[in-house]
């Protein structure tokens, strides 16, 4: 079964508008908009988390955490990721951001063309719940716990350090 809580966020809805003049995105830029000289991370990540990595970085006000979202994971949009990671000068943390556990979505079978966009001064993280043999943990607690350290993870500057690196 896959989730559906997106389907009642209003927050993930489109006008119609664009659905009858747009196009899909392969990557779509922070809509909020953070001045890039003051981004200082840069959070890519895919799917409803991100709606939770927005709502805690607005409530707690931070300017220097850019969120970007990549909606095709394949073939890898090459070009629009390095787009985004040109438009932030000053960022050295890039952190990708996943709900799953680490053994599990995205993180290992993209992180091979995150670090072919960085540059040398970059640090590369993810925010991801540890690896599990199941996709969940199904007990309701342990999973907002857990979902909380993603989101504190992915928006913590110095929470990076306390991370392991993704290796080249």
């Amino acid at each position: 079964m896959t989730p559906k809580s997106l389907l009642r966020r209003k927050e993930s809805a489109s006008p119609l508008e664009d659905l009858a003049t747009g196009g899909f995105q392969c990557v779509i830029p922070d809509p909020a908009k953070p001045a890039p000289k003051k981004v200082k991370r840069i959070v890519f990540c895919s799917g409803k988390v991100y709606f939770d990595i927005a709502a805690e970085r607005d409530k707690r006000a931070l300017e220097e955490i850019a969120i970007v979202r990549i909606e095709q994971l394949y073939p890898f949009p090459h070009e629009d990721f390095q787009a985004q990671i040109d438009l932030y000068p000053n960022a050295k943390s890039i952190v990708w951001a996943q709900e799953e556990p680490a053994n599990q979505g995205a993180w290992h079978r993209i992180q091979h063309y995150l670090l072919e966009h960085l540059r040398p001064e970059h640090v590369l993280t993810a925010a991801q719940r540890k690896s599990s043999a199941s996709p969940a943990v199904g007990y309701l607690a342990l999973h907002n716990q857990q979902q909380k350290e993603i989101i504190d993870t992915a928006l913590t500057l110095e929470a990076a350090a306390t991370h392991k690196k993704a290796v080249a």
